[in-house]
């Protein structure tokens, strides 16, 4: 836990036991120089400057945040728990900051903070698990180092999504850019009708196999583009290309319950399998 400590020079202020910390390390201490200069000095200091003071607050919210991890589902069927973050208290830090600059005791003030819950947790997991919708699998040649890895990289970035009812799924934000940075390599793609090499080449393969497993009654399919030639590991018609700056699949889920889509790549088999509760069905969403 990042903790941050404010030294002032007003002492014996109240300050809660839950929001202290024992641990000392990655302290900030603000000395009577420093927090003289959040006065308004035209005003004899009577008064806080409030944007130095919005400043602060917004440069300790960046240093103290952390974000918060969703529960997921490891390859072998176990849930791993969910993570909670932490931020800062803006408001109870500002009344609390107000009442020492205004107080001539001296004191210590330690940054309150919140918890922050992840979307997806244990429980929803455990809920949403138990009943297969739909599920696709497609093949490709693992002699094709490159493009092997890219598939499993895209496959490994789709996995463990949760999409709630009448949220949209887009293939290109839940992926991100391909670049190099990220591990991805250059591997065939479609250009114009034409084969070429770039970067991330081979994905195409998980966002149409993603296609076929999502195409429910209960997923409306918002955007979805063909290749400009037909492609080996889904029969014609049932593709779906994306690119970066380009092309993306998108859907949305009608459901009445969140969907959980499971995708792995192994073993030159790409597979995506779609779940939810018991419960789901069908309706028109929003």
């Amino acid at each position: 836990m990042l903790l941050f400590m404010l030294s002032m020079l007003f002492s014996n202020f109240p300050v809660a036991t839950e929001m202290i910390n024992p641990e000392e390390e990655n302290s900030i201490a603000l000395d009577r120089i420093e927090i003289n200069q959040y006065a308004l000095f035209h005003f004899d200091s009577l008064y806080i400057d409030q944007n130095k003071l919005d400043f602060f607050m917004d440069d300790l919210e960046k240093k103290m945040y952390s974000a918060p991890i969703n529960a997921k589902i490891a390859d072998n069927g176990e849930i791993i728990s969910e993570k909670l973050g932490e931020t800062m208290d803006r408001s109870l830090f500002e009344i609390q900051f107000r009442t020492l600059f205004y107080n001539n005791k001296d004191g210590k003030l330690r940054i309150p903070t919140l918890l922050v819950y992840p979307k997806v947790d244990r429980g929803l997991l455990e809920e949403i698990s138990q009943r297969e919708l739909g599920s696709y699998a497609t093949f490709f040649r693992q002699s094709n180092k490159e493009r092997s890895y890219n598939i499993e990289l895209a496959a490994e970035a789709i996995n463990n999504t949760v999409v709630f009812p009448g949220e949209t799924f887009s293939f290109n934000k839940i992926v991100g850019e391909r670049t190099t940075d990220k591990g991805y390599k250059r591997a065939p793609v479609i250009v114009k009708g034409e084969l070429a090499e770039d970067i991330g080449g081979g994905i195409c393969q998980v966002s149409s196999t993603l296609f076929n497993a999502v195409d429910l009654h209960g997923i409306q399919i918002v955007e979805r583009y063909a290749h400009s030639r037909s492609v080996p590991y889904v029969p014609p018609g049932r593709d779906a290309t994306v690119s970066w700056w380009g092309p993306d699949f998108v859907f949305k889920n009608l459901y009445n319950e969140a969907i959980l889509i499971r995708a792995r790549a192994v073993n030159g088999k790409m597979i995506v399998a779609i779940y939810s509760s018991d419960t789901a069905e069908y309706f028109k969403g929003e």
